[in-house]
């Protein structure tokens, strides 16, 4: 059975992305995972008198609970949904429960509880989203899942045999029914023969999906990725964090900015294994 597993903090931001999660796992017949991390203290004595690390885990537990039984009334119990909390530090933890759980996709809110890059947007997803072996997928506040008919995938046409997540690529437009768009996000040139070259080879690894490719001519490849995703009603973008800044650029670039697509379309992170 597939699970889709939701690392929540509990903040509106997280709260939307559980509603994301499980309309997601619905759709293809999934289980759903909460996970919440409570961080650690560097020693006992940073926290405050009145509070206890029973009374932490007391509280969270309450928090957890009430969440997956909101959901759980919203689906009428027929999503199977279950609750973890976790102590520690949260990429290891996130990480230690996807070892055990194998999910199908982490999901996460792409906003924190404070504008200071604390959970979720900023140090923690960036360093999740470049080296957690598992897809992830950050949803932007306000995001709601309405399927995913259209997904785009951001390609810089370098290595392509060694870089592309072929299988999984298969796995999502067949579980989703999707079309897939590959974004050419390479420099604009007269003529590149290793571009020409990688290609060929990306289209024929990608041939059985039939894909429509596009070349991005925006002088700023960033922006015009969440041009052409917003203007063509992509409704997933997919980028490798390991082959290029790209991912990393998204998010805080959209942060700061406030650009509009960022605030609609989820990102996906996929490695190839």
């Amino acid at each position: 059975m597939k699970t889709i597993l939701l690392a929540t903090d509990f903040s509106p931001a997280a709260l939307n992305a559980a509603h994301y999660a499980k309309d997601m796992a619905i759709s293809i017949k999934a289980d759903l995972l909460l996970v919440h991390v409570i961080p650690v203290p560097v020693t006992y004595t940073d926290l405050p008198v009145a509070v206890s690390i029973d009374d932490m885990l007391r509280n969270t537990e309450n928090e957890i609970n009430a969440l997956k039984d909101n959901l759980a009334h919203e689906t009428d119990g027929k999503l199977h949904i279950e609750t973890e909390v976790r102590m520690g530090v949260f990429f290891h933890e996130l990480q230690t429960v996807c070892f055990r759980v194998q999910p199908y996709a982490v999901v996460m809110g792409s906003q924190g509880k404070t504008a200071a890059e604390r959970f979720l947007l900023g140090g923690h997803t960036v360093h999740a989203m470049q080296h957690l072996a598992w897809p992830l997928i950050t949803v932007p506040k306000g995001a709601t899942y309405a399927g995913i008919k259209k997904i785009g995938f951001a390609c810089d046409f370098a290595h392509v045999v060694d870089t592309t997540p072929v299988d999984e690529l298969k796995t999502l437009v067949s579980d989703f029914h999707a079309e897939l768009h590959v974004l050419n996000t390479g420099k604009k040139e007269a003529f590149n023969p290793d571009i020409v070259f990688e290609s060929g080879l990306l289209q024929e690894m990608l041939e059985n999906l039939k894909p429509v490719y596009h070349f991005i001519t925006h002088d700023n490849i960033d922006q015009g990725i969440m041009d052409f995703t917003e203007k063509n009603n992509i409704n997933l973008l997919i980028v490798l964090p390991k082959r290029h800044g790209l991912l990393e650029k998204i998010v805080h670039k959209s942060h700061t900015k406030e650009l509009v697509l960022h605030s609609h379309v989820p990102v996906m992170a996929l490695h190839q294994q």
